[in-house]
């Protein structure tokens, strides 16, 4: 994987374990030579990713929206910073510059841009491997709601199973980087096989 869209909170009132973390995976994806894709923003775990990334000398992409291009908002200093016009060209631009995907702790901007890329991937729209870094153990009531959706027969097990979880940053690179894809999983979902 030669970049990664990072989805993650931009709220600064969290425990600082979670930009730790970020700040942690943007030195390691820039030392690994992988590009990082995020959402352009400088608070949060968005400009703790961004930071670690830079510090290291890594490329930095931001994909921000222009009502959040403001000084107060946006990270300044980036490699390149693209402006689409509204969420949903941010999101599939986002997807465009992106080989892989991980989400970081977040909040309903975070939820949204994982679930779409699961489905997507779901659907068959794409073909790279989702991950989520999962801090202080954020992600494991979500991870119960999708082993429930499992279970009742809402999800294919091998989709659940392609979602790639861990909380250690290089871990779960290596765990995504030998992704394989359901393809049979997907036609069953499509109904094609």
């Amino acid at each position: 994987m030669r970049s990664i869209c990072v989805f993650c909170g931009s709220s600064d009132s969290v425990h600082s374990d979670y930009t730790t973390a970020a700040f942690s995976l943007g030195i390691l994806l820039a030392n690994k030579g992988i590009r990082l894709i995020f959402g352009g923003g400088k608070t949060g775990l968005m400009g703790a990713v961004a930071d670690g990334a830079l510090s290291a000398k890594g490329e930095v992409i931001g994909v921000i929206i222009p009502s959040m291009n403001t000084p107060a908002l946006a990270y300044d200093g980036l490699t390149r910073m693209e402006v689409p016009p509204d969420m949903h060209a941010r999101k599939a631009r986002m997807h465009e510059l992106a080989e892989g995907y991980i989400a970081l702790p977040g909040g309903f901007g975070t939820f949204d841009e994982l679930f779409e890329t699961i489905t997507w991937a779901q659907t068959g729209t794409h073909q790279k491997p989702v991950g989520l870094l999962n801090v202080k153990n954020y992600y494991a009531p979500l991870l119960a709601a999708i082993d429930h959706a499992v279970e009742e027969g809402f999800v294919f097990r091998e989709h659940r199973d392609a979602l790639a979880c861990n909380s250690n940053p290089a871990q779960l690179l290596d765990t995504m980087e030998k992704y394989s894809h359901p393809f049979e999983a997907v036609k069953r979902w499509m109904r094609e096989g």
